[in-house]
């Protein structure tokens, strides 16, 4: 077999081009042996098309190329034909059926798949880390975190952890107890990214003697009391005044509202 040389033309990394070219090169025996293949990423002028085309035919290359901007696919389309380089367009066909088939015109904006899967894999990342410290379980989170909670018992952190995280923010939250000192690592947090939640004492009442019956116990246990309740928002007071942290009272407060508000706050 005739060794190929392949050229991958892109206006952004090449990787889509590069790998129908790999794909399509795996189906003749031993081409890969025989083939070359070079990426010409991030291409968006004339200028740069021609001196491709122009090397393409001191190397006799053939050229792949995935362009979304259509003054650059009919430049490449002409001037390849031009001086008889073989060019294949993977972008334009797809795109033209497209247009057709939505009756609407495409953004030619390069690069784009590459910010969706940026944008997703950030989430996923924001998204573990709020499992990974989540009611405190390291304290390490608390200083490389977005947003720090910090509450006690049923005031909504984890599902608000969660919510924000879908954001792409990364969110430690701690829970306060009186009996158990907070980590070190909240004292050191930057207070203008730490929210402290509260919530009335009368509505935690109701909110925690449910969650007790949920769990097939007693509704009159010390953690539904409203002694201790108030004992319970009296040492988060003490800790959040520590803080210098600013408060979000989340009584009667659907998730999406506090995080709206957080992130307004945060944003500040």
């Amino acid at each position: 077999m005739n060794s190929l040389r392949l050229f991958i033309v892109s206006d952004s990394v090449g990787e889509t081009g590069e790998l129908v070219a790999k794909a399509a090169i795996s189906q003749y025996l031993n081409a890969d042996q025989n083939a070359v293949l070079k990426r010409f990423p991030y291409i968006d002028s004339i200028d740069h098309l021609q001196e491709i085309v122009k090397l393409a035919v001191a190397q006799k290359a053939f050229i792949v190329y995935t362009l979304v901007s259509q003054e650059l696919r009919d430049y490449m389309q002409s001037e390849t034909k031009k001086f008889y380089v073989t060019a294949v367009d993977l972008m334009g066909p797809l795109l033209d059926a497209l247009e057709k088939e939505l009756d609407a015109p495409p953004l030619q904006e390069a690069g784009l798949v590459r910010k969706l899967d940026d944008d997703y894999f950030k989430k996923v990342e924001a998204i573990e880390f709020a499992v990974k410290y989540d009611d405190g379980r390291d304290p390490r989170g608390i200083l490389m975190a977005d947003i720090v909670l910090v509450g006690i018992s049923r005031t909504s952190k984890t599902p608000l952890s969660q919510y924000l995280a879908h954001k792409r923010l990364k969110v430690a939250n701690v829970p306060l107890v009186p009996e158990v000192d907070p980590p070190d690592e909240l004292y050191h947090v930057d207070p203008n990214k730490c929210f402290g939640l509260v919530i009335s004492p009368d509505k935690l009442n109701n909110i925690r003697k449910e969650r007790l019956i949920a769990l097939g116990l007693n509704d009159d246990a010390n953690y539904a009391k409203i002694d201790r309740i108030h004992e319970e928002i009296s040492h988060f007071h003490k800790v959040v005044d520590r803080i210098g942290c600013e408060i979000v009272d989340v009584t009667n407060r659907a998730v999406e509202e506090t995080a709206n508000l957080i992130l307004s706050k945060l944003q500040k």
